[in-house]
């Protein structure tokens, strides 16, 4: 490895000055080009990102109800939501919404009782119901309703005593019984009683048929069968239309209830608890929990709803198409200030809110502010819709951070040199990385965090500080006053990592579960809300080598994406260790014995549930460029 190394810091070194400037253009535009621009969704599911349009509707046309946006904006580029749906019989089944007209005409197709709609638009396009029912007797069943009497009447002309009921006007039309039968009919004991509001009209009827005459002629009454008690007719009409949930008027007939709903705006024309038309728009705006608007068409629906903080769009079933309800953010640590070293890890991320590079340092005591940053690259990552918040140091020198910490005019200069650069950049803020501060400097530690969070507020911009998970026995002995700095940042990152570092007499976990969880508590103990807390997430783990005894001899840092090549070289032994929630990986090599807790994605799965169980703001990940590519499609889903 160090000779594949040394040959390539060789090959650069002869390249001429032109040459080596064109290959790290080079590498930057392509790094650049390999940036995510385009985002997957189903429902309102994030799946995927992409660096190309056509890649994107390539993997999106595998799903259904998916949907791409330009990450940068969220301007929907192309979906395939349903325009069509086919109700039967008043419901929308299962697997009847369609893209296309013909797609549901063929579902349609063949069947009774169908209507089908067009989703931004009121109404039904094409409708097919029922106009006539075929009877034996006071007996019907399934199947035996029929769009023509033609067929009606082919049905009815294969059973004796068959009659047919015309729907739309609830008169009997049509019967095969002959005179000398209908006499028959009417010297039977009498079947059949009139019913109006629990009482009896009137003498039971033997003939069916003198029955349901008499009824018609009386609204709201029943023929009932006195046999069994069964209503083998009614007089109330069976489609209502309701306007705004309030009901307007009746009617036998759907046809002619649709005529009448086609007047009024906010209509349904309701069967038996069931839909069977509207003109209520299908698209519905909320906001929070609060149904603002509606709207027949889609884009009209997206256009007003991102007008809206927290809101989302639904069906009439309630199904979320597309919200921009505030999910976990995700901030990403460059640890590197090179333009090509930044470019190549924001490339390999999906779902990255928040990119942090190394571009500012506390140079000395004085104030002097070190500033590698670069204004190209802030426009790069802000135009694909990354918000950059670069991190700023203090060289983890105490003894020039004391001295700072002391001097009023030093830090005068150092906020404002920091802060009129950051607004050059259009950065979103600055992340405050200040480690190693001594306890003695508490007070003018907290006091500097206050003037620099009010220098950033005032050009807009928002400012986050990485703060040590801590301990709540000891944590009022450190430099750090979590209480008072969450009062004056936006947002505090909790560093839940090193738990077990490199100056541990014993081996263990970079950052055990439920030592994470328990900080996220103390965090939560100091007052500081749920909203400015980020949890931060080692993509690394701590190798140690170890004695025969157990103690440490040594150990070293290895990034989560060269786990696998390393079990893979070694017989390892790996089991579940319940203290840390990980696996524990323990192997021999050239006859010592090294052990580490393992980061994977289940591991990282649960920290990110960790952050959504306690509401947090979002997750930082230290740092990119550590982890497995993979793993980002994971990260992004969990959002």
């Amino acid at each position: 490895m160090a000779l594949r190394v040394l040959k390539a810091v060789l090959a650069l070194l002869v390249m001429p000055s032109l040459g080596l400037q064109a290959a790290h253009a080079a590498h930057a535009a392509a790094s650049a080009a390999n940036i995510t621009k385009y985002r997957v969704y189903q429902n309102d599911k994030p799946l995927m990102e992409f660096a190309s349009e056509s890649q994107a509707i390539a993997y999106a046309k595998q799903y259904a109800y998916s949907r791409i946006e330009k990450i940068a904006d969220r301007t929907w580029i192309w979906h395939n939501y349903p325009r069509f749906a086919v109700y039967v019989d008043g419901v929308l089944e299962p697997g009847m919404l369609f893209r296309t007209y013909d797609e549901a005409k063929r579902a349609a197709a063949g069947r009774l009782d169908v209507a089908i709609r067009d989703l931004e638009k009121p109404g039904w396009v094409e409708s097919n119901f029922a106009r006539y029912r075929v009877y034996q007797g006071h007996k019907t069943f399934p199947g035996w309703t029929f769009a023509t009497l033609a067929e009606a009447k082919k049905l009815a002309n294969r059973y004796k005593n068959a009659h047919i009921i015309d729907l739309d006007t609830n008169d009997w039309i049509w019967d095969n019984l002959t005179e000398e039968e209908e006499a028959a009919e009417r010297k039977k004991v009498p079947a059949y009683a009139v019913i109006l509001n629990g009482e009896t009209v009137g003498e039971p009827y033997g003939f069916l048929r003198d029955a349901i005459r008499a009824a018609n002629g009386i609204a709201g009454s029943e023929v009932v069968h006195l046999g069994t008690g069964a209503v083998v007719h009614s007089t109330v009409p069976p489609y209502a239309v309701f306007q705004n949930g309030k009901e307007r008027k009746r009617f036998f007939s759907i046809r002619e209830a649709v005529v009448y709903a086609k007047t009024l705006a906010g209509a349904e024309v309701i069967r038996d608890g069931k839909v069977y038309w509207t003109n209520v728009p299908y698209y519905r705006v909320w906001q929070g929990e609060r149904e603002v608007w509606r709207f027949h068409g889609l884009d009209e629906a997206v256009r007003n709803a991102r007008k809206l903080a927290n809101a989302s769009i639904r069906t009439e079933e309630g199904k979320v198409l597309w919200s921009n309800a505030s999910r976990l953010l995700y901030l990403g640590w460059n640890g590197s200030s090179n333009k090509d070293t930044i470019l190549a890890q924001v490339a390999n991320t999906q779902g990255l809110d928040i990119d942090s590079p190394t571009w500012f340092q506390l140079a000395s005591a004085d104030g002097a502010l070190e500033d590698r940053s670069d204004a190209a690259l802030a426009k790069e990552l802000k135009s694909r819709g990354i918000q950059v918040m670069p991190l700023v140091h203090n060289g983890f020198d105490r003894k020039m951070t004391s001295a700072f910490l002391a001097n009023e005019a030093a830090q005068r200069t150092f906020i404002d040199a920091l802060v009129k650069r950051l607004a050059e950049l259009g950065a979103y803020g600055v992340n405050v990385d200040f480690e190693e501060v001594a306890a003695a400097d508490r007070d003018r530690f907290t006091a500097f965090v206050r003037k620099l969070a009010d220098a950033v507020h005032a050009r807009g911009m928002k400012i986050s500080i990485d703060l040590i998970r801590g301990d709540r026995a000891w944590n009022h002995l450190t430099a750090y006053d979590q209480e008072k700095i969450g009062k004056a940042v936006d947002y505090i990152v909790i560093m839940a990592y090193d738990q077990y570092w490199r100056g541990s007499a014993k081996p263990g976990s970079v950052s055990g579960l439920a030592w994470t969880e328990q900080g996220i508590l103390d965090y939560l103990s100091y007052g500081i809300p749920r909203s400015k807390l980020f949890l931060g997430v080692p993509l690394y783990v701590r190798e140690w080598k170890v004695d025969a005894s157990g103690n440490v001899l040594d150990s070293r840092a290895i990034f989560m994406k060269d786990i696998p090549a390393l079990l893979a070289e070694v017989d390892a032994r790996v089991v579940y260790d319940p203290a840390f929630g990980q696996m524990k990986v323990t192997y021999v090599r050239n006859g010592q014995t090294y052990v580490f807790w393992m980061e994977t994605e289940e591991t990282i799965k649960a920290r990110v549930d960790l952050a959504k169980k306690y509401d947090l703001a979002g997750v930082a990940f230290w740092r990119l460029g550590y982890e497995p590519r993979e793993l980002w499609t994971k990260l992004l889903r969990q959002k």
